[in-house]
């Protein structure tokens, strides 16, 4: 599939605008709530609490309320999703407002955004035929870096311009925008799963999912080596306070390209291949911070050593066909959240290591374990998902199916969810390595 191909796909096309939507209004609401935090307290950490605060909530969501992704229709999830969220940005430019209160509205955000995350990851399982799964995802992970290039350059501005407040405001009209093109450009569909979702559900499918040996690996590759090289770039301001900015878009451009390498030339038969090399071009480069490096070289490495970020959507492409369909929302929301978790812990270990030596020496420490865990993990992802690991699946699909037979269903009629009859423009799904 091409990317014209793909952008054919007028569900796609309205998901796309979407993603772009929220990811702005996240990214300028962080920054503007951050700095309005800080003129109020003067604190760092509660500064930096009030920036990612959602990321560490999202485990909690995983945790207690992910069941909604697959169990609630996914127009609804996300079009509702997306207007709480703007009313609660809107009611966080409220002046006066304790900070205790602003606090535990973030979380609260954190926790409809893992749901959400799982939702949305679901759906594009269902826009798009699994042959573009992969193509689509990198297209979405480049726009998702544009936007938050993007929000924090108006961020910037609007902060000298205007104040932290008015920046809230702006951000939460995006993510209004991003409820309405949700709601009336998507198409309604039925839930996946049936049944009520809970944080019973919740820990009985995250349980049935951890129960497959090739989905345990596959999270574990998804979360270990991207997190410990996050540790990596945990690390930029202290390695070179005077060009961390530089470091950061050497960053993007560099996982900018890796997207699009994955997802345009690398074919479907050589990706179980190239996970694991890879994944150690994610780490490789930054052995070499453990000497002092000018910058134009230092640069030079995280941009190449960033394209390594590309094995992520070969793993998620790996995840999704290890998965039931109806479980597919919890599976890649479960993800997103242990993502997001291990790159807090790994930022926070890198910054107690650069404590005790220079900051590019941790930045090496980090490499090097992220290198262990992927030589450990490299046999096991060169093996396709074995025949036991099919019949787990299958195991686990039934026994998913269990408790909606005996709780009873939703009362409608079984959903022909092929999805050739969703594309546009001729194009046609292709059988999957």
């Amino acid at each position: 599939m091409t990317y014209r191909q793909l952008f054919a796909v007028r569900e796609f096309r309205v998901f796309f605008l979407a993603v772009c939507a929220n990811v702005a209004s996240g990214t300028l609401a962080g920054l503007a709530l951050a700095t309005l935090v800080y003129a109020r307290t003067g604190s760092p950490l509660l500064a930096a609490l009030s920036m990612f605060g959602p990321a560490f909530a999202q485990l909690a969501g995983a945790l207690t309320m992910m069941s909604i992704a697959d169990r609630l229709p996914p127009r609804t999830v996300l079009a509702t999703s997306s207007f709480v969220l703007a009313v609660s940005i809107a009611a966080l430019a409220l002046p006066g407002m304790p900070i205790a209160v602003m606090l535990a509205i973030i979380l609260a955000e954190g926790l409809i955004g893992s749901v959400a995350g799982g939702t949305r990851w679901g759906l594009l399982t269902e826009i798009l035929p699994d042959d573009a799964y992969v193509l689509g995802r990198s297209v979405l992970n480049m726009a998702v870096g544009a936007m938050q290039i993007a929000g924090f350059a108006t961020g910037g501005v609007l902060l000298v311009v205007l104040s932290p407040r008015a920046a809230l405001l702006v951000a939460a009209g995006l993510a209004g925008v991003g409820a309405v093109v949700t709601r009336f450009g998507l198409t309604r569909r039925p839930a996946r799963a049936e049944g009520r979702p809970s944080i019973r559900e919740t820990w009985r499918v995250n349980r049935l999912l951890w129960s497959g040996s090739g989905v345990r690996v596959t999270y574990a590759a998804l979360w270990l080596p991207n997190g410990l090289v996050v540790g990596c770039e945990a690390l930029f301001v202290p390695y070179a306070p005077e060009a961390a900015g530089a470091l950061f878009i050497a960053g993007a451009l560099g996982m900018l390209c890796g997207d699009a390498v994955t997802g345009r030339l690398v074919p479907p038969h050589l990706r179980r291949w190239l996970v694991s090399p890879v994944q150690a071009l994610l780490a490789l480069p930054y052995l070499a911070f453990a000497v002092a490096l000018p910058v134009s070289v230092a640069a030079v490495l995280v941009a190449v050593a960033s394209v390594g970020f590309g094995a992520g959507i070969m793993l998620q492409e790996r995840l999704v066909a290890l998965v039931p369909e109806q479980v597919r929302g919890q599976a890649l929301g479960l993800h997103s959240a242990g993502m997001l978790t291990m790159q807090g812990v790994a930022a926070t270990l890198s910054g107690t290591l650069a404590e005790l030596l220079a900051p590019g020496e941790a930045m090496a420490c980090m490499a090097g374990a992220s290198l262990l865990v992927t030589a450990l993990l490299w046999r096991p992802l060169r093996r396709p998902p074995a025949q036991r690991d099919v019949r787990a699946a299958t195991r686990r699909h039934v026994a998913l199916e269990r408790p909606a037979q005996r709780g009873g269903g939703s009362g409608e009629a079984p959903v022909d969810r092929g999805r050739a009859s969703r594309l546009e423009g001729g194009v046609r799904p292709t059988e999957r390595a």
